[in-house]
């Protein structure tokens, strides 16, 4: 499998990997078939609704960890709903490319983003989670990373 620099040096540097002590939101997602497990933790202004910190657990593959370093890079400093914007496609344009073997690494990091959204509407009932949060995670649960290869 080939890898692009960038993916390499996210691997093999990973940027905001560890524990947010005291996080407002976590999305913790995995894919029992393939092994790859993710928790992503954010640290939230409750005003603005911006992502103040994050940090990522990832056990997986060189790729799952480099797509949740990247991600989180990504991410940091937006909105919930521009963060919830930032899609699997992005992720991997970011990291120059990506082996279609490893694309649902880049989905599972997709996910976990939105999960922790959700978590964090759930524990703020009186703020309107954004549009099509629900479906985006269904959605994105519904698909088989491995539906190609079998």
């Amino acid at each position: 499998m080939q890898y692009s620099e960038k993916v390499m040096e996210h691997f093999a540097n990973p940027r905001n990997a560890g524990v947010l002590e005291d996080a407002d939101a976590v999305g913790e997602v995995g894919s029992p078939r393939c092994g790859d497990v993710m928790k992503i933790s954010l640290k939230i202004d409750d005003e603005t609704e911006t992502i103040e910190d994050i940090r990522f657990q990832t056990f997986g593959c060189g790729a799952a960890i480099a797509v949740s370093s990247i991600f989180t890079e990504m991410v940091k400093g937006k909105t919930l709903r521009d963060a919830l914007a930032v899609d699997n496609d992005d992720v991997i344009e970011e990291l120059g490319g990506l082996p279609n073997v490893k694309v649902h690494c880049s989905v599972l990091a997709e996910e976990g983003m939105a999960v922790a959204i959700h978590s964090y509407y759930e524990a703020h009932p009186d703020k309107s989670p954004p549009e099509g949060l629900a479906e985006k995670i269904e959605h994105l649960r519904s698909i088989d990373p491995h539906a190609a290869e079998e």
